[in-house]
Order: C-alpha cells, then structure tokens, then sequence
C-alpha cells in the first residue's frame, strides 16, 4: 500500500511541475548576490537583479535581466543582458547562459557567463530559486564573478482566449 501511495504522489508532483514550464508562461523574478561566496569576497559585495522572461517552448525559457552591483571599494556597476535557461526533465534543476553588458565609472565589459539552479515552488506559481553563477569578464580578471545568488521567481499563463 505505501508503495501505491509513494507511485501516486511521485506522479502528482511530476503532472504538477510539467505545467509550471510550459511554453506560453511568463516569468518575472529578482535575484540577490553577494555572500561572500564569490571571487570578491574579499571585500563586502552586493548584487541586485531583475528578471523578465517567457517560456518559447517548453522547458526553454529567454530571459532579459537588469542589475546592479556594489562593491565596497570600486565603483558601482549596472548591467543589461539576455540569457536563456532550460529546465531538465520538469523537476525545476535548470541550466542557463547568456551575455551580460556591464557598465560603471569608466568601465565597460563584456560578461559571458553560465549558471545552474533548482526553481523550488512554494505554490503554483511562485519559485525560491537558489543558483550558482560564473560570469566571465572579458576586459578584466579582477571582474570575474562566481558565486551563490539567490532569488524569487513568478511564473505566470499568458491567456491567449478571446473575450
């Protein structure tokens, strides 16, 4: 009997999460950086991103993000990108990439990089998604991210019905 119960629950969770990446949804979410699990973490840092995105097809998510970085001795940065994330099998791992522009006094760079994280629902639509990120600088080492971010995310169905 706990083993019908454990095949039933296994295959609720599964039917549940395939709807959460479907082609069509909307994504919003932010994200935090900077605990001292990065290649700055020699000083104090603080990174703040937003996130928008949609689902192209399913499990492929394109992403447009904005953030902005502080460090405690250098000058603070902003970035504009675009990234691209899918979803493994539907269980919420996720792999992403994308470029990032990043922008502070005068400084600009280039920033390809990778991440790779886990979309925890607490309900049908909202995400705890801790990540692990390396954002590689292409002008200067020392600007070289990596690290743990952390963020809320907001999937949401794009209703394409007629009134």
């Amino acid at each position: 009997m706990k083993k019908i119960v454990f095949i039933f629950a296994a295959l609720l969770v599964s039917v549940a999460s395939h709807a959460q990446f479907e082609q069509g949804k909307i994504y919003l979410g932010a994200s935090m950086s900077g605990f001292d699990i990065s290649s700055q973490s020699k000083e104090f840092h603080l990174g703040l991103d937003a996130r928008g995105g949609f689902m192209v097809q399913d499990n492929l998510l394109a992403l447009a993000e904005v953030g902005y970085n502080h460090w405690q001795h250098a000058a603070d940065m902003f970035t504009v990108g675009a990234a691209g994330r899918y979803y493994i099998e539907q269980n919420g791992i996720f792999l992403g990439a994308g470029l990032k522009f990043r922008h502070g006094n005068d400084y600009n760079d280039v920033l390809p990089g990778a991440h790779v994280g886990y979309a925890f629902f607490l309900g049908g639509t909202v995400t705890i998604e801790p990540e692990v990120y390396f954002d590689l600088s292409t002008k200067d080492f020392d600007y070289t991210c990596y690290g743990l971010r952390v963020g809320i995310g907001i999937y949401l169905f794009q209703d394409h019905r007629k009134n």
